[in-house]
């Protein structure tokens, strides 16, 4: 049995929006990423473990706030202070986190099925993000998150590469909902669904 993506139902392939005469290349690319696992990992309180001995598929854990490290299989997201978010698609990361990490010292907890995950990529993506964020994305990077709200659902926004591609998370439920806020910003550009 497999598993029902957040988005399945409604995410659409094709051409949409304001796309007449442009090249598809030039367009913005929508798409829903999947077959991700994304486990929380926050450091207790009483741990006396240094952050800097632990590497979890040969990337440290980013200490510095809207900070991520990364390689081609797995992202890790500072979430806030002792708090990371941990995104790959390699199959035994489960396996991995719990044996870098120790529950004397962390807690783990894989909260994979409960994200929608929405790829947004193309020159105009930061403009779609600024349309229902109030975060300054001018300063945002390659390799910074944040959490901030999108139209008043709450979401993580992780800068992926350049050109502007961004992942976009948050909560199943509200998975629909964010992608048609998504696509309808998007519709002034023109955009293909992937």
């Amino acid at each position: 049995m497999t598993a029902i993506t957040p988005l399945e139902s409604i995410h659409k392939k094709g051409l949409f929006g304001d796309h007449h005469k442009k090249n598809e290349i030039d367009l913005l690319q929508i798409s829903e990423v999947k077959d991700l696992s994304v486990i929380q990992v926050v450091q207790y309180k009483r741990s006396k473990i240094q952050l800097n001995t632990i590497q979890i598929d040969d990337l440290e854990l980013p200490i510095k706030n809207s900070k991520v490290t990364s390689n081609k299989k797995t992202r890790i997201l500072w979430n806030a202070p002792k708090t990371w978010l941990i995104i790959s698609s390699k199959e035994n990361i489960v396996e991995t986190i719990k044996e870098k990490c120790n529950s004397e010292n962390f807690a783990s907890t894989d909260i994979s099925h409960s994200r929608a995950v929405i790829k947004i990529k193309g020159l105009q993506a930061k403009e779609i993000l600024k349309k229902g964020s109030p975060i300054n994305l001018n300063e945002f990077e390659k390799n910074n998150c944040a959490g901030t709200v999108f139209h008043g659902i709450n979401i993580v926004i992780d800068s992926i590469d350049n050109p502007e591609t961004y992942h976009l998370l948050t909560l199943r439920s509200f998975g629909e909902s964010l992608y048609h806020h998504i696509t309808d910003a998007a519709l002034e550009f023109g955009y293909v669904g992937v």
